[in-house]
C-alpha cells in the first residue's frame, strides 16, 4: 500500500500546483489579450522563415594529375548568343531549335585554372575581372581565396590569349595588380597584336574594345618587368608542354601538363558553346579572327584528343568541374565529364583515368 500511495503522489498533482497552473493560465490570458509591441515583434520574429541565402559553394574543385595539383577555379557563368556563331542555315535552325526546347543550352561557366606542381603555383588565365561580363564573371580571385591560396602566392601566369574574359581578373580598373608576385606569359604574336596602338588604330570600331583593355590590363606588368613573351618552342615550366592553337587569336596557346605519364590540357578557346561545337566542330564565333583557321585547328585537335587519353581543362564549359576527355560520337564529340566528389581518393581516381 505505502508503494502504491508513493507512486500515486508522483503522478497526481497536488492542490498547490493545480492553483500555481490556474494562476498562470489566467496571467498568460489577460497578457495575450492586450500583447505590447515588443511581445508582437518577438512572436513574428520567431514566426518568421529563415531568410534565404542566394550563395552557391565555393566555386572550386581539385584533383591530382601525377604529381600535380589541379584546381579549376569558377569566374562565373553567362549566355553565349546565339547570333555569336557562324554556320550553316540547317545547323543553326537547329541550335534555335534546341535553344527553344533548352534556354540554358547556350550558358557558359567560366573559369581558369590553378596548378600546384609542389615547386611553383601557376595560374592558366585569370578570369574576366571587372573587364568583361557586366558583374556575372569577375569570381576567379574569390575562387582562389576558397581553395585556400592567396593572389600574392601565385608565382606564374600563363595566358592562352588576350581577351579581356581570360585576363581582365589580371589586373583592376584602377591599374593594380591583382597578382602582384606573378610573371605574366603570353604568346609574342599574341603580345605584339593586341598591345600594337599601329594595329589597334586601323581595328574596327567594335574591335576597339579588346585593344584598349588588353593594353590597360597589360601595362602595370609591364611596368614592373613581370610580363614576358615566348615563341612555340621556349621552355616556361618543367613539364609544360606548348601547343599553338592558330585562328581564334594570332597567338591563341593551350598548356599542356605532364606528370607520371598522366596529362592535362588546357585549350583556351577551342569552343565556346561546349555543347554546339562539340557536336559540330565547324562552327565557328564571330570572335574567332581567323575563322578558317579556327575551324581547322578545332577539328584537327578535337579528333587528336579523342583517341588519346587526355584530361582536358575548358576554360569554356557547359559543366563544372569544366574537366573531362573527348569521345568520338557520329560526325562530332561527346563529352565525358569529371563528376563532382568531395572525396579527394575519387577526384585522384578522376584524374588518372
Amino acid at each position: 500500500m505505502k508503494n502504491k500511495a508513493v507512486v500515486r503522489s508522483r503522478n497526481v498533482p497536488n492542490r498547490n500546483s493545480m492553483r500555481f497552473a490556474a494562476a498562470l493560465l489566467a496571467a498568460l490570458a489577460i497578457f495575450v489579450a492586450g500583447p505590447n509591441a515588443a511581445l508582437v515583434a518577438g512572436l513574428n520574429a520567431i514566426q518568421a522563415a529563415p531568410p534565404q541565402h542566394h550563395d552557391q559553394a565555393p566555386g572550386f574543385y581539385r584533383l591530382k594529375v601525377g604529381d600535380l595539383e589541379v584546381t579549376a577555379l569558377y569566374d562565373g557563368t553567362g549566355v553565349f548568343d546565339p547570333h555569336w556563331l557562324n554556320g550553316t542555315k540547317p545547323t543553326m535552325d537547329s541550335v534555335l531549335k534546341g535553344l527553344h526546347e533548352d534556354p540554358h543550352m547556350l550558358d557558359v561557366i567560366d573559369s581558369g585554372f590553378l596548378v600546384n606542381t609542389g615547386r611553383q603555383l601557376i595560374l592558366i588565365d585569370a578570369g574576366a575581372g571587372t573587364w568583361w561580363g557586366g558583374g556575372a564573371l569577375g569570381r576567379l580571385a574569390g575562387s582562389l581565396r576558397s581553395a585556400g591560396y592567396t593572389p600574392e602566392e601565385v608565382d606564374i601566369v600563363l595566358v592562352t590569349h588576350l581577351h579581356s574574359d581570360h585576363v581582365g581578373g589580371l589586373t583592376t580598373q584602377d591599374g593594380k595588380r591583382v597578382f602582384p608576385n606573378a610573371d605574366v606569359y603570353v604568346a609574342k604574336a599574341e603580345s605584339d597584336f593586341w598591345l600594337s596602338p599601329g594595329i589597334a588604330a586601323k581595328a574596327a570600331k567594335d574591335a576597339q574594345p579588346f585593344f584598349q583593355s588588353a593594353q590597360a590590363i597589360a601595362a602595370p606588368y609591364i611596368k614592373a618587368g613581370k610580363w614576358h613573351t615566348f615563341s612555340s618552342s621556349e621552355p616556361i615550366v618543367d613539364g609544360m608542354q606548348l601547343v599553338p592553337l592558330p585562328g581564334h587569336t594570332p597567338g591563341h596557346t593551350g598548356y599542356e601538363f605532364s606528370s607520371k605519364g598522366q596529362r592535362i590540357l588546357f585549350w583556351g578557346d577551342i569552343v565556346h558553346a561546349q555543347r554546339v561545337q562539340l557536336q559540330h566542330p565547324e562552327v565557328t564565333a564571330i570572335f574567332d579572327i581567323d575563322q578558317t583557321a579556327a575551324a581547322a585547328t578545332r577539328q584537327q585537335l578535337l579528333a587528336k584528343l579523342a583517341s588519346e587519353d587526355v584530361l582536358i581543362g575548358v576554360l569554356h564549359s557547359s559543366f563544372f568541374p569544366p574537366l573531362g576527355r573527348l569521345r568520338k560520337e557520329g560526325s562530332g564529340y561527346s563529352w565525358a565529364p569529371v563528376v563532382f566528389t568531395d572525396q579527394w581518393n575519387q577526384a585522384q581516381r578522376d584524374g588518372c583515368q
